[in-house]
């Protein structure tokens, strides 16, 4: 089967529905299907890390990762997310793409850590909530949970701002740590407190991985 471009990736990804109406306290921001199809195509051209590869893709929100990586033949991917609604979304887009080699999970990502997905998982994708207004830390209770999960690699967004925390908690939990890209999240204005029409954050695309 012919590698898919990362243009068409790029087509097919911005046909994903999202969020009808974000929560806030969930952090509810989509991945932009700009940004996703170039994580998901570095991660499977790069490092090889999705096709035929088992793949979670934690706090999945509306799916966007989980599609791509679906689409890109993950040998299989599990979306997990506390939220109904989005998983609700997430699975229209399933069904609307006709992909089989995807499910999804609702839980509480900060609560995974049991030995039913130790090591289940060889890929891990995520772009978690970057852990500001209510969910101080937040970001770290994804990265901990991941690193709990993968077998090989995380792939993860985070403020570059926190670059230097992080690569202290990786040193701690015995991870390397790399830094893929420096990207410019182009954050749309979401809820009604957003005063401006979007906002450019600065964002670093990193690959952990387990030693």
């Amino acid at each position: 089967m012919k590698k898919m471009k990362l243009k068409e990736l790029e087509s097919c990804l911005q046909q994903v529905d999202v969020f009808e109406e974000p929560k806030l306290l969930l952090e509810q921001y989509p991945t932009r299907p700009h940004i996703a199809a170039c994580m998901l195509y570095t991660i499977h051209n790069s490092f090889d890390d999705i096709e035929n590869k088992l793949v979670a893709d934690l706090g999945c929100g509306c799916g966007v990762l989980s599609v791509g990586a679906a689409m890109l033949e993950a040998g299989f991917c599990v979306g997990f997310d506390i939220d109904e609604d989005a998983l609700e979304i997430c699975k229209r887009n399933m069904d609307e793409f006709e992909l089989k080699n995807i499910d999804v999970v609702q839980c509480d990502v900060c609560s995974l850590e049991s030995d039913s997905v130790s090591k289940r998982f060889d890929t891990v994708i995520m772009n978690p909530p970057f852990g500001t207004k209510h969910n101080k830390g937040m970001d770290m209770q994804f990265l901990k949970t991941a690193f709990h999960m993968a077998r090989t690699a995380v792939y993860s967004l985070h403020k570059t701002s926190t670059r230097e925390h992080i690569l202290k908690k990786a040193k701690d939990w015995n991870v390397k740590m790399e830094i893929i890209a420096e990207l410019r999240y182009d954050l749309p204005a979401s809820y009604k407190f957003h005063k401006k029409k979007s906002v450019d954050i600065e964002v670093d695309f990193i690959r952990f991985s387990m030693k």
